[in-house]
């Protein structure tokens, strides 16, 4: 059985050398007691974020109990902290310096160089949305792209695992001067971050990410690549200002016929195929996109459709074969559940055509 997440990224030997570490930085430190407490019976049993928690709490226990000389300990091991560890110096600022934001939000800028602060700066955004984004306006300049890197994934207003910033979701407009300084960032790190930032922000403001991308189509490489990431969803929700953006025709002369499926009856754990003919009634080569959703049932007997991408090509007037295969084998990001899945053909956004797949136990 292949390991879990949790146990490699958290092993006991790294325990142990993080309480070295902290003990070289800081004597006073009990490492043995640290470590002892740290993996005690339960220490097995507990999920990741659980052990990174309870981490941070034992070092709790054994840090000065003066919030600032603690930090500045934490601070110092910065260079000798490379492993997954290193989150919990964050996770440290956020669970016991939220009554310290002069101490603690600049210090979340130092720590990030080792464990990301962007779960950590959270409740600072929420504590004081102004003052922390100055911060994280700064640090956008920063000469060290993983400090740069977190000034964009650390606002971003719907950042997965983490807590949400309510007043960034509602007006985004402080976040747009950092996306604006790193938008032809030479590091893909920071800028992968920026296009995740806008495609956050398009879920509750497509207009406004529609007009940056507007903005900054044919600026640089960079800026062509971060848009169209930038638009993912936009795309899949078939926004025809977003396809206009990027090219695609006018899908009203483009039409799916002959579609069929290798088994319209199949179990879990199965694989279908399906294939249509593609048919393009225009005079000249069409950009295409083409797509198809899945209604997957869920446990309760709802259903909630996922996108998938077949192909962007760009294609003569005529006749197209297509053919794609499709698995309902469970995974770890989705068990599958018997019922009807209705299965959606889109071009260029709009659904041409769909099937129902009856899928049994």
């Amino acid at each position: 059985m292949p390991e879990k997440l949790k146990d490699i990224l958290f092993p006991l030997e790294k325990v142990e050398l993080f309480g070295r570490v902290l003990k070289e930085e800081y004597p006073s430190f009990d490492s043995e007691k640290f470590v002892s407490s740290v993996c005690d019976e339960n220490w097995p049993a507990r999920e990741l974020k659980e052990k990174m928690r309870h981490t941070t709490v034992c070092l709790h226990k054994y840090l000065p109990e003066d919030f600032s000389e603690a930090i500045e300990i934490l601070q110092n091991i910065v260079p000798k902290v490379t492993g997954f560890e290193a989150i919990v110096l964050p996770d440290y600022v956020e669970v016991y310096g939220i009554d310290y934001p002069e101490i603690s939000v600049p210090a979340l800028g130092v720590l990030t160089k080792c464990g990301s602060s962007e779960f950590g700066i959270r409740p600072f955004l929420n504590k004081d949305l102004k003052s922390t984004m100055k911060y994280m306006l700064a640090w956008a300049d920063n000469e060290d792209f993983k400090v740069r890197r977190f000034a964009s994934e650390g606002c971003r207003p719907r950042l997965p695992w983490a807590s949400g910033v309510p007043a960034l979701k509602k007006d985004p407009s402080l976040i747009l001067p950092i996306l604006e300084k790193l938008k032809d960032d030479s590091e893909e790190f920071v800028r992968k971050s920026v296009a995740n930032n806008l495609n956050d922000i398009s879920k509750d403001h497509p207009g406004l990410v529609l007009d940056i991308c507007e903005r900054w189509q044919g600026n640089s490489k960079n800026t062509d690549w971060i848009i169209k990431h930038a638009c993912r969803t936009l795309l899949k929700q078939g926004n025809k200002r977003a396809m206009l953006l990027f090219g695609f025709a006018n899908p009203e002369q483009m039409q799916i016929k002959e579609l069929q499926f290798s088994s319209l009856s199949p179990a879990i754990g199965d694989e279908i195929s399906f294939s249509f003919n593609l048919y393009l009634k225009t005079k000249k080569k069409q950009k295409v996109r083409l797509e198809y959703i899945v209604h997957f049932v869920k446990k309760t007997g709802k259903t909630s459709p996922k996108v998938f991408q077949m192909k962007e090509v760009l294609l003569a007037p005529g006749i197209h074969p297509i053919q794609k295969k499709h698995s309902f084998a469970n995974m770890s990001t989705r068990k599958h559940f018997p019922g009807e899945h209705k299965f959606q053909l889109v071009v260029n956004g709009e659904v041409k055509a769909e099937e129902i797949v009856q899928l049994a136990d």
